[in-house]
């Protein structure tokens, strides 16, 4: 059944989707209404055509700039970066961050021939080298990879004396966690990011 296949492959390529999720899902799609089709084909179809990304911070947003951005209560000296969008909502649940966002939309790569001109680097130095309110902090809140922390060096360098100070988020041993079970790579980490009490 070559529409069935072509629907499968398609399915495939969702991030995560592997070859059994991608046959339930298009199993589930047979079995479902016409109307409840017609939904998602909508849905989807809408979000294309309605979700943009935010002119200032790059996430996204169906408004121009995006309800963080639009927010007067925010703190819009401190920016933390980051590789997602998807990123902004885990930093976003913690409450623990008033400031605002800049996505990356990836990390520096490489060995994936992606350098910084394929991310929002240069928007990021546009950004803090042009805004109404002088920019005191950039958090940088990359993944803990080699990518990422490629991209957060890359960028410490060049944001030196254009902002009043570069951070990293810290990694390392988790809150409830037991040393004898933690790896070599994140012990080492936490050893090196220590704070003082």
């Amino acid at each position: 059944m070559k529409s069935l296949d072509r629907f499968i492959r398609a399915l495939r390529r969702l991030p995560g989707v592997g070859p059994r999720q991608a046959e339930r899902f298009s199993a589930y799609f047979l079995r479902a209404s016409q109307g409840e089709t017609e939904e998602f084909i909508n849905a989807l179809l809408s979000v294309k055509q309605d979700v943009k990304l935010c002119p200032a911070c790059f996430a996204y947003s169906e408004d121009g700039l995006c309800p963080i951005c639009r927010d007067q209560d925010r703190d819009h000296g401190v920016i933390c970066v980051v590789e997602d969008p998807q990123d902004i909502e885990s930093i976003e649940k913690t409450g623990a961050f008033k400031g605002v966002y800049h996505v990356l939309h990836g990390a520096i790569s490489p060995m994936e021939g992606r350098g910084a001109d394929q991310v929002k680097v240069r928007e990021l130095l546009e950004r803090v080298q042009h805004t109404e309110t002088p920019v005191r902090e950039v958090i940088i809140a990359t993944d803990p990879d080699s990518e990422g922390e490629t991209t957060a060096l890359y960028l410490a360098d060049l944001l030196r004396g254009l902002v009043g100070q570069v951070t990293r988020i810290g990694y390392g041993v988790p809150l409830g966690g037991d040393i004898d079970y933690i790896d070599e790579m994140t012990l080492g980490y936490s050893l090196k990011a220590r704070t003082k009490l």
